[in-house]
């Protein structure tokens, strides 16, 4: 079974926190990737990705209420809702990123990676040793298993 030491992509194209959103769009369209690793001072602090740019395109929420015994009751946590918020109006990496990504392993098999990407709705997991980013892993790397190498 191949692991992701395997197939990661190794030369890791990576953005800092104070990245402007723009910038980091325009990474991610002309390198063609759909998350990127967000780095501060040599660690991995967090995950950009495409989903949570388009979410800048998102209107603003508004929470649901309903009364009960003549009380308000909100549907969406104030959590919940500051985060909306933070995403649409973000205007650099670390507001929008997610933070404290889920990360894998060299030797973390590719069903885990399926499974994490699947079951999650991971499209780029970050791959770690010892402490340090060194490499990533995107579904597009998963798909190219299923093309005989010939073909690749």
């Amino acid at each position: 079974m191949k692991t992701a030491e395997e197939i990661m992509t190794t030369d890791v194209i990576t953005v800092s926190p104070d990245t402007e959103i723009a910038k980091a769009a325009k990474i991610m369209m002309e390198k063609r990737i759909n998350g990127i690793p967000v780095v501060d001072s040599g660690k991995l602090i967090g995950i950009l990705c495409q989903s949570d740019l388009i979410a800048q395109q998102k209107k603003f929420p508004i929470p649901s209420l309903f009364t009960f015994l003549d009380g308000y009751i909100s549907l969406t946590s104030e959590r919940h809702l500051e985060k909306e918020v933070q995403k649409i109006a973000a205007a650099t990496v670390d507001q929008a990123m997610t933070p404290d990504p889920v990360t894998v392993s060299p030797g973390t098999s590719i069903e885990k990676i399926a499974g994490l990407m699947v079951d999650r709705n991971f499209h780029t997991l970050p791959v770690m040793a010892e402490g340090k980013l060194v490499g990533v892993v995107g579904k597009k790397d998963v798909l190219k298993l299923l093309i005989p190498e010939s073909d690749r």
